[in-house]
Formats: C-alpha cells, structure tokens, sequence
C-alpha cells in the first residue's frame, strides 16, 4: 500500500540527528541577516531555499557548506537562538515528529559575546517555547538537545563538561561533529573518557565521509549510536551478494544493534551514497542492522522527516519498513529505558498496533 503526502505527515516520527544551525526557516534567516547587515545569495525564501538545496547536491563540499557560514552568522544573540530554536521545534512537530533531539555546538555561537552556559540557555529557552506552541496547536512533541564539539578543533573537554552539567536540564547526548577524514575521534578521547565516566551518552559523526575505520573508532570511545554510519558497509565482504560476510566492526554494529543515523538525501549529497535507490541503509536494513531515517539539515538540504519517508517508499520501503525504523529510533534515543517504551508504544498505537 502506498501512502500519500497526506498520510505520512500524519505519522508519528522520531528524530534522532538534526542539526540546529542547518535547519533554519529561509524567511528567518533572511530576516535576521538583514537586521545585522549580513548579505545573502538571494533575499526571497524560496529563491534561498532553491540555492541552498543546489549547492547541496553540487557535489561541492566548498558549496554545500557555504549556508553554514550565513547560518552561523545570524545565531550569535540570545534573541536569535531562542527564535531559530523555537521554530526549529514548531516546524518539526507540524511534520509529525514527536520526539527529536536537536544537536548544535555551542562554541560556533560564542562571537556575539555570549558564553557556553548562555548559548545552551538561549536553545533551551527556545525548544521550551516551541513545545508549548505546538501544543497550541495541538501537536505532542518532546524535544532534548546534544552538544557538539568541532572534531577539529580542540574544545571537546569543555563541551562535555557542559553537557554533562547540563543533562538535568536539557542535554542528553554529546556529539562530535565537523571534517571526519583526517580528525580521529581518538583526538577526543579525554572528553569521551570524561563522558563514559558520567555515564553519559554519546554519538559521533562516523561513516560518512571517511569509512568503516572511522566507525570503529567512535565505537572503541565509546559511542552509542553512529551518526550516519553508512559506510559501515565497508566492513562488510559481498556486501550486495548472496552471502555477506561481516568484519569486526560491522559485526559488533550488528550484534550491539548501535543505532545508524542515516540521512538518505543528505548521505546521497556528501556522497555516502551513490543514490537514494542505491543506499546502502536499504541492505544494512535487511541484514539487520538497527537502521533510522533522520534529516541532519533540513533548510540546507531542502528536506523534512516527511519528504525522507517519501522518498524511501519511492525506493521500495513499506509502511512496516518505516515502522521498524521508527521504533528503532524510539528504541535508540537517550531517553530513559520507561520512556522509550511509552515512546514505543505511542508509534504502535498510530500504525494501528493497539494492546
């Protein structure tokens, strides 16, 4: 059966890689770029929109990540971040997104004058108000918050300790996120040795623009859930065949179920992906692996929830495909345990799965 526009919107999804600077509204960033005198490629938000999501699919990482700049630019007050946040949450619960967790780094946010503590206040102040609106508007949605540090810079320590002071509050995961090839996640290892510490959770930038050595790394420092993670099947022998046979890395992914936080238009964009039709989350999926449907940027590369479980069914995913990936997600959030299965069976009710 397949499921129109309609029907899909009105899924309950869980979103568990999204990044905040990369998930602006066009109309706002052209808004706030005007009011500090930054210039844009376009000023009309469907013009921005389109040149964001070209340069995305450019094949030019210098393109793609050029919105960054104009993002980051216009995210450096209390103000602003709390607007950017709060719509960020708006936006996803209209699209059916009940539970997300929203990652940014706070030292990208500093050049304004706000400190670390301040920058995870303004966002939380701002997914806070954008609960509350949603449910104006009669839309559920639970919204946490993972810290990034720039894996090639060297402010990791101080980000994991934020998060951690802040995990009462509103941070639930860490993060590494920026250039993967060429900056190990061992450079981090202290923070990462800080966080296992804490007992804190943790999920790291992996497989995406390096390989299957990059995601066993972020697994030895202790990593949860992969974000991306695709190229994992690097690891895997006959990965397309009739009998794959599985390295140590794939094997520990598969036999641990580490969630992968797949991003199927952003992975075809980076190229981690040859195609969406062509994805390798198609057969990490039927192998087992604990695979999720997530959108990493969505002004940047003019994407949604919904539009990614659209353009999976049009790769052949059914609605229990979509399913299995929703409640893998649940199953993966850095929630606690009682809440993941409330999660959980919230998802099965929607599908029709009721006790």
């Amino acid at each position: 059966m397949t499921l129109t526009h309609d029907e899909i919107v009105a899924l309950p999804k869980v979103l568990l890689h999204d990044h905040l600077d990369g998930g602006l509204r066009p109309s706002t960033l052209i808004e706030l770029a005007a009011a500090i005198g930054h210039e844009l490629p376009s000023t009309d938000p469907d013009e921005l929109a389109r040149i964001f999501a070209e340069n995305a699919s450019s094949g030019d990482l210098v393109r793609y990540l050029e919105a960054f700049a104009h993002t980051i630019a216009v995210m450096q007050t209390e103000e602003n971040l709390r607007r950017i946040a709060r719509e960020a949450v708006v936006d996803l619960a209209a699209d059916g997104v009940i539970y997300a967790e929203l990652r940014y780094a706070p030292e990208q946010h500093v050049s304004g004058g706000l400190d670390l503590q301040q920058v995870v206040e303004a966002v939380q102040a701002g997914i806070e108000e954008g609960i509350a609106e949603a449910a104006e508007a009669g839309s559920a949605i639970r919204v946490g918050a993972i810290l990034d540090a720039m894996r090639h810079l060297d402010r990791s320590p101080e980000i994991a300790a934020l998060a951690i002071v802040n995990r009462d509050r509103c941070c639930v995961g860490f993060d590494i996120a920026g250039p993967e090839n060429g900056f190990s996640a061992g450079n981090h290892a202290p923070a990462f040795a800080a966080l296992r510490a804490a007992h804190f959770p943790v999920t790291i930038h992996a497989g995406e623009a390096d390989g299957a050595d990059s995601v066993g790394e972020a697994l030895f420092q202790g990593a949860r859930r992969i974000g991306h993670g695709v190229r994992i099947h690097e690891d895997i022998e006959d990965f397309d065949g009739e009998e794959p046979t599985l390295g140590v890395i794939a094997r520990h992914a598969l036999d641990q179920q580490i969630p992968l936080e797949c991003c199927p238009t952003s992975n075809v964009q980076t190229a981690a992906a040859p195609s969406i039709e062509n994805h390798p989350m198609h057969t990490l999926r039927d192998l087992g692996f604990a695979v999720t449907i997530n959108t990493d940027n969505r002004l940047v590369s003019g994407v949604t929830m919904s539009g990614e479980f659209e353009v999976l069914q049009g790769a052949g995913w059914t609605k229990e495909d979509l399913l299995e990936a929703t409640l893998t997600a649940a199953w993966g959030a850095f929630l606690p345990y009682e809440e993941r299965g409330e999660l959980a069976e919230t998802i099965l009710e929607a599908y029709g799965f009721e006790d």
